[in-house]
């Protein structure tokens, strides 16, 4: 490596780190923020939230890489040209196009670094971030009694004390009413004092109550021990007495990851392949089905008329009716003593019906009632079990169709991540190619101007990112124009800047476009002339 590939990759690695570590925080706020009011509140450990600040940062990785990318390209090239060292450079006979191959390359790492934690690190880190989430928004707030409300945080006890000395143990005119019996307000507790701490690392609280009562209400039992319609009532009087509640319910109850792995932000671009094929194959046997339907809808009329399945229909069908066969048989084998299915040699009897051997004198009676309906007029009968027959009919495509577009939506939105995470990693390269260029011709360091266009190129960024995916998931326009069409402007806006730069434009010089508009003066007509020079 040369020493001006050294000078210029040093120059960018510094700001490099910097910038995407300030773009993790900032977008790790923005994140931590919209789940401000489920996180407040919860009395959550610091290892806790420790653990969800660690899998938020990963998540936004494949953000914060791009945009990194950009920022720290302005500085590195916005520094070298306002002192003067890009003109160094160039003097030394070494091109501008040349001088971005240290970092070009580096680029390239860290593509592929970005692809790979697209690919593997994010979507675990996306499936610890929600289902940490998940439990966190299910936990009960910490244990707060305020003064003169009713609290029934904890199971099936309802508390309410007068006043809550700042001291947050004493406690003054407590009332407790237990409702564990399920027999209603029978058990109530009533105290003058009290003090409340919790116990064994917060698993139970406990009460120490002072001159009071213990009211229980209940039915009456006799000297054989069964229970009577009369009512007891009792009234225990002490000067102090202690009270234990179980707090395991207010302890972090973590969930099986499993509920949330088919998420499609938590899988892989191999997961997601394989989560389309079910999808397509699902939309596959809807469409079989709407086929075999067509005997049920036309008993008279085109019965013996068929739509004819495509030849990708006819594949799948012939696939799935011999694993349903192989998993029939596999089954019977196994389980001896269960129903025994006969298969005829000639192939898999998948839907078996039952044939019943109808005598030739009842089959002659049906075909003579039947010849004789049809000959018949048509009554009021006939045509309302036609209306029925036909509303079923289309009720049974409206099911067909409305489970056929779900399963599409879903195929689409599987197929919006796969492109997503291979989209989110080549926008390095194009972030590149318009920050390095764009830095060059500002020539303007430090974090003022490079700041500022680095925003305004994410949000171009991100604006058209959304618009696509939205288009790409409706369907108003494909999925590859949909998902890669912010590279595409990005690439464009790159190739654009590099070309100027390598010229040494002065796009951001005010002499720059005093000199274009004189030579659009030049070129206008005649007769405009004099109008300009009045005006």
């Amino acid at each position: 490596m040369k020493k001006i590939d050294k000078l210029i990759l040093s120059s960018f690695i510094g700001p490099f780190i910097l910038t995407f570590f300030v773009v993790v925080f900032i977008l790790l706020l923005v994140n931590m923020i919209k789940y401000f009011d489920d996180i407040i509140g919860k009395d959550l450990g610091w290892d806790v939230l420790g653990t969800l600040l660690f899998y938020f940062a990963v998540s936004v990785t494949p953000q914060a890489l791009p945009l990194g990318i950009l920022l720290s390209a302005l500085i590195t090239y916005g520094n070298l040209g306002e002192h003067f060292e890009l003109t160094a450079v160039k003097s030394l006979g070494i091109s501008l196009t040349r001088s971005l191959l240290p970092i070009f390359i580096f680029t390239l790492g860290v593509t592929f670094f970005a692809y790979m934690s697209n690919n593997f690190m994010v979507p675990k880190a996306a499936l610890e971030t929600y289902s940490l989430l998940y439990d966190i928004k299910q936990k009960k707030p910490a244990l707060d009694l305020k003064e003169g409300e009713f609290y029934a945080g904890i199971p099936d006890i309802s508390i309410k004390v007068a006043k809550k000395y700042k001291d947050g143990i004493t406690l003054k005119d407590v009332i407790i009413y237990d409702h564990r019996g399920r027999s209603g307000n029978k058990e109530v507790t009533v105290a003058d004092s009290g003090r409340m701490y919790t116990i064994f690392n917060d698993q139970y609280l406990k009460l120490e109550l002072f001159r009071g009562y213990n009211y229980s209400e209940g039915a009456s039992q006799d000297m054989s021990g069964q229970f009577n319609n009369s009512e007891t009532f009792s009234k225990t009087k002490f000067n102090k007495t202690e009270v234990v509640f179980d707090l395991s319910s207010f302890g972090l109850q973590r969930t099986e990851k499993k509920w949330f792995a088919s998420n499609r932000i938590m899988r892989n671009m191999s997961e997601l392949v394989i989560d389309m094929d079910s999808v397509n194959n699902e939309i596959k046997s809807q469409l079989i089905n709407i086929n075999s339907s067509q005997s049920s809808a036309f008993i008279y009329h085109f019965k013996k008329d068929s739509v004819p399945l495509s030849a990708d229909l006819k594949k799948y069908k012939r696939s799935r009716d011999s694993t349903q066969a192989a998993r029939i048989k596999r089954d019977t084998s196994k389980n001896g003593k269960g129903l025994q299915m006969p298969i005829p040699p000639g192939g898999a009897m998948m839907n078996p019906t039952i044939h019943v051997n109808v005598p030739k004198s009842i089959g002659t009676k049906i075909k003579r009632f039947s010849d004789s309906v049809y000959q018949q007029p048509f009554n009021s009968a006939e045509i309302t079990s036609a209306l029925n027959r036909a509303r079923m009919a289309k009720g049974q495509l409206q099911n067909f169709n409305s489970n056929i577009e779900s399963y599409r939506y879903e195929y689409r939105v599987f197929e919006i991540q796969w492109h997503k995470i291979l989209a989110n990693s080549i926008a390095c390269i194009a972030m590149f190619l318009i920050g390095a260029p764009l830095g060059a011709i500002i020539k303007k360091g430090g974090l003022g101007v490079p700041v500022i266009a680095s925003i305004l190129f994410f949000i171009v960024f991100y604006v058209l990112s959304l618009m696509g995916e939205k288009w790409a998931r409706a369907e108003t326009t494909s999925m590859l124009f949909g998902m890669w069409m912010p590279n595409a402007v990005l690439f464009a806006f790159g190739f654009i800047f590099l070309r100027q730069a390598r010229a040494d434009a002065r796009l951001f010089d005010a002499d720059f476009y005093s000199v274009v508009i004189d030579k659009l003066k030049k070129r206008l007509p005649v007769w405009l002339k004099p109008k300009l020079k009045t005006a």
